[in-house]
């Protein structure tokens, strides 16, 4: 049944659109291929704005759709049943910067790229760094972390409070400012990770950090993928405080040489580490790693001090993505996403490289592994049935692999649609709490159908 739309047309004249060309724009995110068009996308400005659509919507049990920068991995902006697609982007105001307690309150739509533009001069910054200049609402829907996480943590520690539209339209508060509360259920933490299917988060109060005193960047490359995992896995254990551990395997530097012109390096595995704090911190942090990593046959250091040289190493490591894909032009990708406690981390990606060898896929490895966190991009033509019946099949073996060493079948990217099936494997019966939940809050089922559950 088509849904008419005149009365938000009357309530909001162009900020609701209907254009082929911009419902195709919003038919999907970056990691998923399938796309499902919404009926209808909405600009909006204010949580009011918000809230007046969702009041249509639950009227009429048209579906609502999220949509933030379109970063997403796993579909979870796919509109599989229609509806009206809210877009966020046009709500990208900081609202309130509190320096003295290190905190500040957002729009949604703000990207962690501007907000830290913004507060720069403040001597403050906003750590989370998944790669994609994503926006913080979409953030904080998929519990997303990225290379600072091992440090200062993931969107779970650093989300202080939301404002948030309930399927009914009602605008609530959850959380606050302090630091800690025992006040009633913890909606914050609810509502984080829930990508959309409970409500829509408009705006967020979330924990900002003094920029270091000392910021000092390093690669070191080793023979073998085993090599550098284990030296991770020895670092984390002894407790070195690093910034960031970055792994890049052999197949991934040679994506990042090509793609980015690191021409000082060679077709290696790769670690690119960062250390903060005072001098005399760094100074013995540093000493640390390089006595250390003499046991695993380590290459030399190179150091990157300078901002613009830092700034070119972490724009390598962030294009790593796009690196992979230049491999094979024309194809497309899964990013696997698991996570294992650390004592597994290397054991996991070894098993998992011998999948993917069986499966003859190119399939480059990149990851935050300093919290256990990696992800194999898996290369395949999706016009080719073999090809992509093996991608989906490595994609499921890499997450059992995880999963059988008690890690997550997803560290950061979100259940979206691709991941629905694991889900269950990872959590049992649980599920079946987790959609009691939905059903309570969203009795419709209007808010992001066909994810998660």
């Amino acid at each position: 049944m088509t849904t008419d739309f005149t009365p938000l047309k009357t309530r909001f004249g162009d900020q609701l659109v209907t254009k082929q060309a911009i419902l195709d724009q919003h038919a999907g995110g970056e990691g998923f291929t399938v796309a499902y068009p919404p009926d209808a996308v909405l600009f909006v400005t204010s949580t009011q704005d918000v809230a007046d659509a969702i009041v249509f919507c639950a009227k009429h049990a048209v579906p609502v759709i999220p949509f933030g920068a379109g970063t997403s991995l796993e579909g979870q902006v796919q509109a599989v049943n229609g509806g009206l697609c809210i877009d966020m982007s046009e709500m990208c105001k900081v609202i309130a910067v509190n320096p003295e307690d290190l905190d500040c309150r957002v729009e949604a739509g703000v990207t962690r790229e501007q907000l830290n533009l913004e507060i720069r001069d403040q001597g403050l910054f906003f750590p989370p760094d998944p790669g994609a200049n994503a926006t913080l609402g979409g953030m904080a829907s998929t519990r997303a972390s990225g290379t600072n996480a091992m440090r200062y943590g993931t969107m779970r520690e650093l989300t202080l409070g939301l404002t948030v539209v309930t399927p009914q339209g009602k605008v609530i508060r959850t959380g606050g400012r302090a630091r800690k509360s025992s006040a009633g259920f913890d909606l914050t933490k609810l509502y984080i990770g829930s990508e959309g299917t409970l409500g829509v988060i408009t705006e967020l109060q979330v924990r900002l950090f003094g920029v270091p005193e000392t910021i000092a960047a390093a690669s070191v490359q080793f023979p073998e993928l085993a090599n550098a995992t284990q030296a991770v896995q020895l670092i984390l254990q002894l407790g070195i405080p690093m910034a960031r551990i970055e792994l890049l395997d052999a197949l991934q530097m040679k994506a990042c040489i090509a793609y980015s012109k690191l021409d000082a390096f060679e077709e290696k595995p790769t670690l690119f580490l960062e250390f903060h704090g005072s001098p005399a911190g760094v100074a013995d942090q540093i000493a640390q790693i390089e006595s250390l990593l003499i046991d695993f046959d380590a290459g030399p250091f190179r150091w990157a001090t300078a901002t613009e040289e830092r700034t070119a190493l972490w724009t390598a490591r962030h294009n790593a993505y796009w690196a992979a894909r230049a491999l094979a032009p024309g194809k497309e990708s899964f990013a696997t996403d698991a996570c294992v406690p650390i004592s597994q981390l290397a054991d996991c990606i070894e098993a998992c490289q011998k999948h993917a060898n069986a499966s003859g896929l190119l399939t480059p490895i990149v990851g935050h592994v300093g919290d256990g966190n990696f992800h194999m991009l898996v290369l395949h033509d999706p016009n080719n049935p073999i090809e992509r019946m093996r991608a989906e099949a490595l994609s499921e073996q890499v997450a059992r692999e995880a999963l059988a060493r008690g890690g997550t079948c997803t560290g950061e990217h979100g259940i979206g649609l691709h991941k629905r099936g694991l889900l269950r494997e990872e959590h049992g019966d649980a599920v079946d709490l987790m959609a009691i939940i939905k059903a309570a809050l969203d009795p419709q089922g209007i808010m992001n159908p066909g994810k998660i559950i």
